[in-house]
């Protein structure tokens, strides 16, 4: 049976990553900035972020229906469908409802949905691994307990060049975003099961790249066959420094580098880089 993988549009795509052989749709969020709703499909990022920056108000996001994702499945073919985390976003019970639909319907029952337990750069990576498994020529049966696994043994961190989208977004103060911008401070987010948390916060850019470095180095001891991910918005260059600086470690199997669309940016704001393996 022939494979279709069907995703949000936290996906990041790179041509050199994703096999051309494998069917792809990517189902676009909404983000909602002061009233205006801005479909999450070959956006213009620097825009965003510009409309972003002058908002003052909170901003939100509307993940794709069950409508979406039914629509996107083909009867013919095994449907791996790959969300956002659930602690994230509604778009992981979209899916769910909408498999629920399609087997209630007739329509297929050869849906097979994929918590990332993350965003961005991990959700990359769970895309990677499914095409690199469709390409083994493994079955859905077979497939789907390897990358479950996959995604429960994988990590995620974030560093931000701002605090003001989360304080506009109600996850910090406005008081301590404030702060953090006079003192220079950078914090490192991370995730292992899905939910963002802070984890240190470094004064100075360079400094938390350095620590972030530290940090995998010392966590990762055998990677084995492991890749490591990088989402940057509007970083190439942060982005390029650390790949080469994961690279002089000796742990992955290879680094691969992703530019945000509209969601990761709107996460990870201008400046952010989101980090998987």
């Amino acid at each position: 049976m022939e494979s279709k993988i069907i995703m949000d549009s936290c996906v990041d795509f790179n041509d050199s990553a994703f096999s051309p052989a494998v069917e792809y749709q990517r189902i676009p969020f909404k983000i909602i900035i002061d009233g205006e709703e801005i479909v999450d499909q070959n956006l213009n990022t620097f825009l965003l972020i510009n409309k972003m920056k002058m908002s003052k108000h909170k901003m939100t996001t509307a993940c794709p229906s069950p409508k979406d994702f039914l629509d996107a499945m083909d009867p013919a073919k095994a449907n791996y469908i790959v969300t956002i985390s659930s602690k994230l976003s509604g778009c992981h019970n979209s899916a769910v409802m909408a498999k629920k639909m399609a087997e209630e319907e007739g329509i297929t029952e050869n849906v097979y949905i994929f918590d990332s337990l993350s965003a961005a750069s991990g959700e990359d990576l769970v895309v990677m691994k499914i095409n690199e498994l469709i390409a083994r020529g493994l079955s859905p049966q077979d497939l789907v307990p390897i990358v479950r696994d996959y995604i429960a043994n994988m990590t995620t961190y974030f560093i931000l060049n701002s605090l003001d989208n989360l304080a506009k977004n109600g996850r910090i103060s406005p008081a301590v975003a404030l702060i953090g911008k006079m003192l220079k401070i950078v914090p490192i987010m991370g995730s292992r099961d899905g939910e963002i948390e802070l984890k240190e916060k470094v004064r100075g850019r360079k400094k938390a790249f350095a620590r972030l470095v530290e940090v995998i180095t010392t966590e990762v001891q055998d990677a084995g066959e492991r890749i490591f991910a990088i989402t940057h918005v509007h970083a190439l260059e942060q982005a390029e420094k650390l790949k080469n600086a994961i690279l002089d470690a000796n742990l992955f199997k290879d680094v691969v580098i992703f530019e945000a669309g509209g969601l990761s940016s709107f996460y990870a704001d201008n400046g952010g880089i989101v980090v998987s393996y």
